[in-house]
């Protein structure tokens, strides 16, 4: 079967396409750097690098090119969230009221180009990838006054009745995956076998096979599960911070003050909660971080966490700054300097995950975040055959492995989908039955 690939960066969600029976024939991708990766790994591909709203027609004519008179089956989309994200959402709210940027982020339009694109390739099934915060993302409408219009019902409303839709927050945890990442995967389809099956089942995702307690499934793949025999780090000095036997297992070093913070967190806790450790006083009562919303709606981190210990005074091993020879608690949200859990899956990786500070990115007993080998294994990237080489000869540097590894989803998770996918279309599940625990889903066809 035939797959299209747009805003493929690296080509790691695409493993989990190659590995369910389908061909990425053509992919698409902005930036030169993630282009010569992805075209490493898959050469028999035909990547067009460059702006997508620039790039249709020669996608279009590539895909046509490259199938030589049969089908397209699927167009893979991942477009960027950074507009859609909660985060994102809010620092684009604030620039807006300030008189600073539009109103609509200009990343949450690419949707447009890739309908056009769907559309036009004649392939039956698209499915698209994105945070949450995509089913309530809005955009100026296209096809009319400029009103706006959610990002799901614009893809219905240019598809029309012909398509029906299965849509879900997919936490890939569920399905084996060692890490906590929750995504909105939206499938269109106008092939009658699938959608025979929505109608029929009301989804068209596979079973869950994994649960936080495990029954009665498989209990979540955790961060000791993974990476618990991993040579130990330490980034306190160079000598300590590289096993260099293993490739990637390295990490970046903790300049002294950050070292005192980490080295002083427990497991699955954040260094703004650590506790007095001087000797003649230890106490463990001093209030901890926490963060609400302002009156804008914006998340703030509060300003009142006490820095010294509020029974001997003691500076505490809080992140701090130091200006003049005085302490001010350093600003940052809970999650920051945070411990993973080893009995949990691993926090979503982010392209920041080799920074201290970064959400919930540090080892669960060592002094030092992840090394990108231990990424790597969590994101199961391992899983599968893929080279961290660029077809131009260049160097993969540190900091793209990062982003491909921050921007992608992990690879096993998107397998189990669209293996699913895959065995309805050959006649492999034909007698697959719902999901009893399925959390959410959505059977549409035609306007309401």
């Amino acid at each position: 079967m035939k797959a299209v690939s747009l805003f493929a960066c690296g080509g790691i969600g695409d493993l989990g396409l190659r590995h369910s029976g389908f061909d990425v024939i053509v992919a698409n991708e902005l930036l030169e750097d993630r282009a010569e990766v992805f075209k490493h790994n898959y050469p028999e591909a035909h990547m067009v690098v460059g702006n997508i709203w620039e790039k249709i027609s020669e996608i279009l004519k590539a895909t046509q090119d490259r199938l030589g008179g049969s089908s397209l089956d699927i167009v893979f989309a991942t477009p960027p969230c950074q507009g859609m994200s909660k985060n994102g959402r809010g620092k684009l709210l604030s620039l807006f009221r300030q008189g600073l940027k539009d109103a609509v982020d200009q990343r949450n339009l690419l949707v447009i180009p890739t309908i056009e694109i769907f559309i036009k390739s004649g392939a039956h099934t698209l499915v698209m990838e994105n945070v949450p915060e995509m089913e309530n993302t809005f955009i100026p409408d296209p096809h009319g006054d400029g009103e706006l219009i959610g990002i799901i019902d614009l893809i219905k409303k240019s598809l029309g009745s012909e398509f029906i839709s299965s849509i879900r927050v997919v936490e890939f945890a569920n399905y084996g995956v060692p890490q906590s990442r929750q995504r909105l995967i939206s499938i269109f389809t106008k092939n009658e076998v699938l959608k025979q099956h929505i109608k029929t089942h009301g989804s068209i995702f596979p079973q869950e096979t994994h649960s936080k307690d495990g029954y009665p499934k498989e209990k979540w793949v955790t961060v000791r599960d993974i990476i618990s025999e991993m040579p130990p780090l330490d980034a306190g000095k160079l000598e300590t911070a590289e096993y260099k036997k293993i490739p990637f297992h390295r990490v970046p070093l903790l300049d002294d003050e950050k070292y005192f913070w980490v080295s002083n967190t427990p497991e699955g806790k954040g260094a703004f909660d650590n506790q007095c450790i001087n000797p003649a006083c230890g106490f463990k009562g001093n209030p901890t971080h926490s963060s609400g919303k302002d009156e804008n709606g914006i998340n703030k981190a509060s300003i009142e966490t006490p820095i010294f210990c509020i029974k001997c005074n003691s500076v505490l091993p809080r992140p701090w700054v130091k200006e003049n020879g005085e302490y001010r608690l350093m600003k940052g949200y809970t999650s920051a300097y945070k411990r993973m859990s080893w009995d949990s899956p691993a926090s979503t990786l982010t392209r920041n995950l080799s920074y201290a500070c970064s959400d919930n990115k540090l080892h669960p007993s060592q002094n030092r975040v992840l090394s990108l080998h231990e990424a790597m294994k969590l994101h199961t990237i391992s899983n599968y055959e893929f080279e961290w080489k660029r077809a131009d000869g260049k160097k993969v540097s540190d900091k793209l492995i990062r982003e491909l590894i921050g921007e992608s989803i992990p690879p096993a998770g998107l397998e189990k989908i669209f293996s699913f996918l895959s065995g309805l279309l050959t006649g492999g599940l034909t007698n697959e039955k719902p999901d009893p625990m399925l959390e959410r889903f959505e059977d549409y066809e035609g306007e309401e």
